[in-house]
């Protein structure tokens, strides 16, 4: 790997925890194999919402967990240390609220969803690493109706005149909402109201239950209930620990979750 002026102890040791291991530049390239490695490496999770741990979205605390100890976050806490990284490499990066529209019943949805606007070669990019199901796995390029294929899915950003980008997912024939954005601004604690709610609010969607994944070469792993189901392909293996061991082993295994004892 390329050494970049910006590369410390603290970087490397992140991009080691990602799996990182291209040419370090500020190319349009090197920004899509960051996004892929992390969210091919980091776990989407609530976990400590549910066992009543507290959320810090302070960069020293988030790094601690997702680096040191190798923990995984909600949208944030993963998209707050990416763009971190991101910037410390020398890209530009602003920080967005987002509205999540897929399987949201109460419409309009709330502004609970934290995405990052990454230039690169002159060019503005989507990024987001913080989504328990499936995204863009790499930067989608902030250009309206463009249709941009990544492996078997396919995404384009459309405009609203009121809720600004649209990303939509192309299912068959037809178009979804996943999500919708505002080119607004945000600083670090903008984001800490939001965050506070969903950690508290007892209609929060990440109280009611466990939402842990990642995606793996062969698909995903996820954990519905007390279920942890291995996708590879078409095929889905549904494993249910019986023992608090067993389910701690299996979040060590399926997500390189360390779970105290």
């Amino acid at each position: 790997m390329t050494n970049h002026p910006s590369q410390t102890p603290e970087i490397q040791a992140y991009l080691d925890r990602i799996g990182f291991q291209g040419k370090l530049d500020n190319g349009a390239d090197t920004l899509a194999e960051l996004q892929h490695c992390h969210i091919y490496s980091v776990p989407y999770e609530n976990l400590d919402i549910l066992k009543g741990v507290p959320l810090s979205l302070d960069i020293p605390d988030l790094y601690d967990k997702i680096v040191v100890r190798r923990r995984g976050g909600y949208c944030f806490e993963l998209n707050a240390l990416f763009g971190w990284l991101l910037g410390e490499l020398g890209f530009p990066v602003t920080h967005y609220f987002a509205r999540f529209w897929r399987d949201e019943d109460n419409l309009p949805p709330k502004r609970r969803h934290h995405v990052l606007q990454v230039e690169a070669e002159g060019a503005r990019y989507l990024c987001d690493v913080g989504v328990g199901g499936n995204v863009p796995g790499r930067p989608v390029l902030i250009k309206e109706h463009l249709e941009q294929p990544q492996g078997t899915e396919c995404y384009r950003l459309d405009r609203d005149p009121f809720f600004g980008w649209q990303l939509m997912e192309r299912k068959g024939e037809d178009w979804r909402l996943i999500y919708s954005f505002a080119e607004e601004p945000q600083l670090p604690r903008d984001y800490v109201m939001a965050s506070f709610w969903c950690e508290h609010a007892p209609e929060s969607i990440f109280r009611q239950g466990p939402m842990v994944f990642i995606r793996t070469p062969e698909g995903r792993n996820t954990v519905a209930g007390d279920e942890f189901r291995i996708f590879a392909g078409k095929e889905v293996r549904i494993l249910t620990p019986r023992t608090p061991e067993e389910k701690r082993d299996a979040f060590r295994q399926y997500f390189g979750i360390v779970l105290p004892e």
